[in-house]
């Protein structure tokens, strides 16, 4: 029996890049890795963005926090500092913000394809690592995602159909609400244990061990042979 767990993000958050990169670390020296199915789940920061709009992220964090626009970059460049110790490229300066609807609606595509993670981190690349904005584009998005491997019909299928996968999302979005969530990374194991933020890979490793060891047991057999039973099918005589 596997250890599931559910992380619910948003492309625009950069501490969901960076808890991403904390848990797998904690993942790979974890010895029943294998077993372990990852999901990752859709959360807007700003589900009233509207879609066309967007704009250096910089400015916009200042504005969003009563900051100087001098300690919202400073903050940025902090967050790129902690990137730069884990092996993340990231830009300090120069990203956008958007409205990440489109993405997230891929990303179920993705997961349909078995290839969620690929594209996730295809589309952090994108926007926390790349100088090209990533927000407000679909050429952009199927440029990233044909990159990372997708059909490039399959995509802009995808991209032109705005009902394609948007149900799947709203549904992320209500268990998140359901679960009191208020902000991402957010890591659900078991759907029992929670860990909020981009928390150290150790507290990550505790989190994997303690699921892991909390798991239901599977029955086991002690009669030597069958006995007489009932089933769906009636009853042997």
């Amino acid at each position: 029996m596997s250890t599931r767990v559910e992380i619910w993000t948003d492309i625009n958050c950069p501490f969901c890049y960076l808890g991403k990169a904390r848990f797998e670390a904690a993942l790979a020296g974890f010895e029943h890795r294998d077993d372990v199915e990852v999901v990752h789940r859709s959360f807007e920061l700003d589900p009233t963005l509207p879609a066309d709009e967007t704009g250096p992220v910089i400015p916009r964090i200042a504005a969003k926090y009563g900051i100087p626009v001098e300690q919202a970059a400073a903050n940025e460049r902090a967050i790129g500092a902690q990137a730069a110790e884990l092996g993340l490229p990231y830009q300090s300066s120069g990203r956008d913000y958007g409205n990440s609807f489109d993405m997230h609606r891929l990303l179920h595509f993705a997961l349909d394809q078995g290839k969620q993670d690929v594209l996730l981190d295809a589309l952090y690349a994108g926007n926390f690592a790349d100088p090209e904005p990533v927000f407000g584009d679909h050429e952009r998005l199927v440029a990233l995602a044909v990159r990372a491997g997708f059909d490039e019909t399959d995509v802009r299928d995808v991209l032109a159909d705005p009902d394609a996968y948007a149900a799947a999302v709203r549904q992320d979005e209500r268990e998140a609400q359901q679960l009191g969530v208020t902000g991402v990374p957010f890591f659900v194991f078991d759907n029992k244990y929670a860990v909020s933020g981009a928390q150290p890979t150790e507290v990550f490793t505790q989190a994997l061990t303690t699921a892991w060891n909390d798991r239901p047991t599977p029955l086991v057999q002690v009669s030597a042979d069958d006995a007489p039973a009932c089933g769906p099918d009636g009853c042997a005589v």
